[in-house]
């Protein structure tokens, strides 16, 4: 309600008059205070899972959202498998050969994508591999392939903070006594490695894997409305742009609820694989 703008106006046109516009305002229950309108919203969603009716097309806000989730969750689950799969090797890498040119390149890399912001990454990419190499689509929905940009766009700065959140982990575990006595048995480096540091250090990186879900979220905000993504970021620009008031709040609504419930999930994750959690909290 307080950017420019009147969805009634935008609905009727620039030449509805006076009756007709009071008419409508009526009609979608804009005419009342702003706080009438938020608890009759919020006492809708509680009392009857009811979203509303989206302002300009007037259909259920629920069927809007549904028809989009889809496309959404194929785009920030792609992300994250990206984020994650190219992520943590990296960081590994980057440990087991400290102060190396590997360890330089990782880090350089990081730093690199930790400082592109979403936009300008999906238009360098749209520029490579769309404009200039023409070998994927650079918008709209269709096969996979046009999956491909749109993921790398979300993933690839995320692949960079788990690359040095992995990296940061593996070095304080390999310090451990635990690990110099395994080293001291002679125990096979990748068996070190693998069994019993790498174990350890994924408990940072499966938290930050369930935080990081709402910012996926957020980020298909931009990915979406740049590579014409059919989703619920793009929805949410577009509601924003016409003033759809009740597709807006339903979005937020359930954009909040999901960072609620991820980082409700982080904790019992975390205590699940960690059992010094369980025994701090039995203790308490």
């Amino acid at each position: 309600h307080l950017i420019p703008g009147d969805p009634v106006r935008y609905i009727l046109g620039e030449f509805a008059t006076e009756e007709q516009y009071q008419k409508l305002k009526h009609q979608l229950g804009l005419d009342k205070p702003i706080h009438v309108q938020f608890i009759n919203w919020l006492t809708n969603i509680i009392l009857k899972g009811d979203f509303g009716r989206s302002l300009v097309k007037n259909v259920p806000v629920s069927r809007l959202i549904g028809e989009r989730i889809v496309y959404t969750l194929q785009l920030t689950g792609t992300a994250w498998l990206i984020a994650f799969a190219l992520g943590i090797p990296l960081g590994i890498a980057a440990a087991l050969y400290k102060q190396t040119a590997v360890d330089y390149t990782v880090i350089g890399l990081a730093a690199f994508l930790m400082s592109m912001p979403y936009f300008w990454l999906g238009l360098v990419l749209m520029l490579i591999f769309g404009v200039t190499l023409k070998i994927l689509p650079i918008s709209g929905i269709g096969d996979w392939r046009n999956l491909i940009l749109p993921s790398l766009t979300l993933g690839l700065p995320q692949v960079a903070v788990i690359a040095r959140l992995m990296r940061a982990n593996m070095l304080d575990v390999l310090d451990k006594d635990y690990i110099m006595t395994a080293k001291a048995k002679g125990l096979p480096n990748s068996l070190i490695v693998f069994k019993h540091a790498l174990r350890n250090a994924l408990i940072p990186i499966v938290t930050y894997m369930f935080l990081q879900i709402p910012w996926l979220f957020g980020g298909a905000v931009v990915t979406e409305t740049i590579f014409a993504w059919p989703g619920m970021g793009r929805l949410l620009v577009i509601s924003i742009l016409q003033r759809d008031y009740p597709t807006v709040q339903a979005l937020v609504f359930l954009i909040g609820t999901l960072t609620v419930i991820a980082n409700f999930a982080a904790d019992l994750v975390y205590a699940l694989i960690d059992p010094r959690v369980r025994v701090t909290g039995e203790g308490a």
